[in-house]
């Protein structure tokens, strides 16, 4: 955006000047892939009426006011009318009158979803253990401050109350530490290291091929420079991010593979193994990644995806997906799929309604048209045939054949 401008700014903007912020934009571009661009746009209708759904069970009554929905449509990023936005989805929400006033409720199905919900929730307890476990064992202190993990915690499945549902029953793994006495600074610690936990994606997947731990790579074949530098890239020995990284040298190639290893390894641990790099770099501190993480990530194309999509910068994992779809489905993923298919279903509902309604309207809009049309028809033929017949009269040949037969029945 902020290029762009520049571009269409006076002739005194395009001069030298330009050069550097073009050079650091062009940073971001990556060749786009329809498959991966697909699963980024599946999944914004459903991070949006997932948030939806979430204001609308916080309300009393789990009944929330349009007026309220429409105050919180620009945190959600969306324009328009909220009314008009719930309604597009028939079989997720509920929209009805009452004193006057539109309100919205969940419907009888999305209800029976979020229970669903609960429950998996309930079973999958002890990863959420191992995943909050492996993110502070990776952390360079074993902290992490509550605030940005909170910013994290749908990436990670984690529910919104896993601090006090998970904290109290594993004292011995987890406690909360304040050092400030501020709220902002609160921060989660790791007691006890786990060595089964130790153990990453790549190092999980080499032992199931049986070869040494190393990074697989999703690039056409025709990118013949960019397969060279990753097969250079793989030949340095795998770095496990968990792992200190004492005696590793900032800027080296061991400190390198590392910063990978350890992305790879927190973008494996999220349910859409994907993650916004605004997001990411803000545990800059606590997992050590460098400055311009974004020329990491773009370094490694055959590893990491950069899309702008929405724009909004997010990097999700290649080697986590068969075209546009996960290879593996937490099954918590399986169950907000269930909720993406609701959508997709009342979406369709709607669209067909709306598109049987602008039929009925062409329908009529075309019948009247054809009635003045017929109108129009009959006239212009009955006066085309009176033209006839008064021209007929003054036609040469058809006057002698009109006195030929009159002579001829006039005979003897």
């Amino acid at each position: 955006m902020f290029a762009q401008k520049l571009i269409n700014g006076s002739s005194r903007q395009k001069s030298l000047p330009l050069l550097h912020p073009l050079r650091n934009f062009s940073l971001w571009s990556m060749k786009k892939d329809p498959d991966l661009e697909a699963a980024l746009s599946r999944n914004r209708r459903w991070i949006v009426n997932n948030q939806i759904k979430n204001m609308i069970l916080r309300c009393p009554g789990q009944a929330a006011s349009v007026k309220y929905l429409q105050k919180r449509f620009r945190t959600l990023d969306l324009q328009g009318k909220a009314v008009n936005w719930l309604k597009k989805y028939p079989c997720c929400f509920d929209v009805y009158l009452q004193n006057d006033e539109y309100y919205c409720r969940l419907t009888k199905r999305m209800l029976s979803l979020v229970e669903e919900e609960e429950s998996v929730k309930d079973m999958q307890e002890p990863f959420y253990v191992e995943r909050l476990a492996k993110l502070l064992m990776m952390s360079t202190n074993q902290r992490i401050n509550v605030v940005k993990l909170n910013e994290l915690r749908r990436n990670l499945g984690f529910p919104d109350d896993y601090i006090i549902r998970i904290l109290p029953r594993y004292p011995d793994m987890f406690r909360l530490v304040n050092h400030t006495g501020r709220k902002s600074s609160m921060e989660i610690e790791l007691l006890s290291w786990n060595p089964d936990f130790a153990v990453s994606a790549v190092e999980t997947s080499a032992l199931e091929r049986g070869c040494s731990p190393c990074f697989s790579c999703s690039l056409p074949s025709s990118w013949v420079q960019s397969w060279e530098r990753f097969h250079e890239f793989n030949a340095i020995p795998y770095v496990s991010p968990y792992d200190r990284a004492r005696g590793l040298v900032e800027g080296a190639k061991e400190m390198e593979k590392r910063t990978v290893g350890l992305v790879h390894e927190l973008l494996s641990l999220t349910l859409w193994k994907k993650m916004s790099i605004v997001k990411l770099g803000h545990f800059k501190k606590e997992f050590s990644l460098p400055d311009k993480l974004n020329v990491l990530l773009l370094k490694h194309p055959g590893i990491f995806y950069v899309s702008n999509k929405y724009q909004i910068y997010s990097v999700l994992l290649k080697d986590a997906y068969n075209g546009s779809e996960l290879k593996e489905m937490d099954p918590l993923v399986v169950v907000k799929g269930k909720f993406g298919e609701l959508m997709q279903e009342g979406l369709h509902e709607y669209n067909q309604r709306h598109y049987l309604m602008n039929l009925e309207k062409q329908k009529k809009k075309g019948f009247v048209a054809a009635r003045s049309g017929k109108k129009k028809d009959t006239s212009t033929e009955s006066s085309a045939q009176d033209r006839d017949k008064v021209s007929g009269l003054f036609n040469p040949e058809e006057r002698k054949r009109f006195y030929k037969v009159l002579f001829d029945d006039a005979g003897p």
